[in-house]
């Protein structure tokens, strides 16, 4: 199965991983991504079993308990349908590294390379894929992007992110002097190195503040969470918000104009 579908048939049904922070501190985000693709007439599947994907042990050295973790989530998604991800770093892991934890298992380094033919990022597989031509609904809105570092150099998906925006009409995307640099989150570095963190989510928010935007968007959750901790902490109202939540509410549905 190729990722960008050439001429190939549109699938039909996909599954759907939300990622252990969509759906512990953003859930919304997770629906509102289900819906996105249930009005392309996609049918989502969602294996109830699913957990983290693994990465927080594997970045941390703990390649024992990543797999273990991983292991998990080889057998949730039988079916030969697209595996859509709403992170570019979850997606990331599944679809670089699964094959690397398991590479001396042959049954299970099957399994994951697999899986990992199999994982689009969500905006990924909107534009690769679906190939969507929407339209923006509602005033103007000027807003600033930031993409994480494993969606930025692993998966390309930026990209993807930037074409979606340019093309809803009524979004000013904003361009901030620190897109490319990490926001501090970095799964376990924010725990293990919190004074470099903060001060790396501070510079970020700057950035993203000084703008002008009204918000700033993040298809990954571990980001959007520790760049908004750092504005509530300064009790500054300037806030993010998942892009999948943007996309829905601000582009038009059929029966709605623009």
């Amino acid at each position: 199965m190729q990722r960008d579908y050439p001429g190939g048939p549109r699938p039909t049904d996909v599954y759907f991983f939300a990622t252990c922070l969509v759906d512990l501190f953003c859930p919304e985000a997770g629906m509102d991504a289900i819906q996105l693709l249930e009005r392309e007439g996609i049918r989502v599947h969602f294996p109830e079993n699913q957990t983290c994907c693994g990465q927080p042990a594997y970045t941390s050295g703990y390649a024992d308990e990543a797999r273990a973790v991983a292991k998990v989530q080889l057998d949730l998604f039988p079916n030969d349908w697209p595996v859509i991800v709403p992170s570019g770093s979850c997606g990331g892991m599944i679809r670089h590294h699964y094959p690397k934890l398991f590479a001396e298992d042959a049954a299970l380094k099957a399994k994951a390379d697999s899986l990992s033919e199999r994982v689009f990022e969500l905006t990924e597989f909107f534009v690769k894929v679906l190939k969507v031509n929407w339209k923006g609904s509602g005033a103007t809105k000027k807003v600033a992007l930031h993409t994480s570092c494993s969606a930025r150099r692993e998966m390309g998906t930026h990209l993807h992110a930037r074409q979606l925006l340019a093309e809803l009409g009524n979004v000013e995307l904003l361009n901030h002097s620190h897109e490319s640099e990490c926001c501090g989150f970095g799964g376990t570095f924010a725990v293990r190195q919190p004074d470099i963190s903060a001060a790396m989510a501070g510079d970020k928010a700057d950035a993203l503040k000084e703008t002008g935007a009204e918000q700033f968007l993040s298809a990954d959750g571990g980001c959007l969470m520790n760049i908004d901790g750092t504005l509530e902490k300064r009790r500054d109202s300037f806030r993010g918000q998942h892009l999948a939540s943007f996309l829905w509410h601000n582009t038009e549905r059929k029966g709605e104009k623009a």
